[in-house]
């Protein structure tokens, strides 16, 4: 079941570097897994994080389409609107190496924007870096590139491996500056208290490590409270 939009909206509030801590107290799946790789961050910062559905698809540029490997732009646009929105298009480059054409700019932007979509996650290149960040719709690339190439799209609606995670259709993805995180949306709804215990033992830390009577003893004692048995 998808989240309400007020819970999509509490998600909004937190760092994914946040959103990854809570993920990791309810220890559902390894520490390493669900985090794309550091080559793929927000190219808008100021935009802040960003939390959505993911819509797939696979591109490439390098050469023109083969024939029967291009997919139907119609048909994407339809696929697009039949994930739960927010949207989060999600795009996995063929091309070794990757980002030799640019899939994502102005206009596409804007037309994504229109079918309810918050941005792009990709492996591969964007550009036009002016104009979609006035439009606020969020980059979040591992290339920029001044030319569109031979860019098409090859297939959607599967699942594909950006920045070295596997993610689905419909899976719910979260990012920021720091980099790009998948939610498991069944703990969706609890990310926010689990932050707030998580940040609470973290004060705790810094207000020891900030005190004049500092002390290595007192913060060993500490973390043996918090966080017993790992030290």
């Amino acid at each position: 079941m998808a989240l309400t939009a007020q819970q999509i909206e509490d998600l909004k509030k937190i760092t994914s570097p946040s959103v990854a801590n809570a993920i990791e107290t309810f220890k559902i799946r390894p520490r390493e897994v669900g985090n794309v790789s550091s080559e793929i961050r927000g190219l808008f910062p100021e935009l802040g994080p960003l939390v959505g559905y993911a819509a797939t698809c696979i591109i490439r540029a390098e050469q023109g389409p083969i024939e029967g490997h291009r997919a139907s732009t119609y048909g994407w646009w339809d696929y697009v609107l039949s994930i739960p929105a927010p949207r989060v298009i999600v795009v996995h480059d063929l091309d070794e190496p990757r980002g030799q054409g640019a899939q994502w700019g102005e206009v596409q932007a804007n037309i994504h924007r229109a079918l309810g979509c918050v941005g792009v996650v990709t492996d591969g290149s964007v550009r036009d870096l002016d104009e979609v960040r006035a439009l606020k719709f969020q980059f979040a690339a591992a290339h920029i590139s001044v030319s569109h190439a031979n860019v098409h799209m090859v297939d959607f609606g599967i699942p594909v491996k950006v920045g070295g995670v596997w993610i689905k259709p419909g899976d719910l993805v979260h990012l920021d500056q720091h980099g790009v995180v998948t939610i498991p949306e069944e703990i969706g709804p609890q990310i926010p208290a689990a932050i707030a215990k998580v940040e609470a033992d973290e004060k705790k830390i810094i207000s020891t490590c900030q005190a004049s009577g500092f002390s290595v003893d007192k913060l060993k004692e500490l973390y043996k409270q918090i966080r017993p048995g790992t030290y």
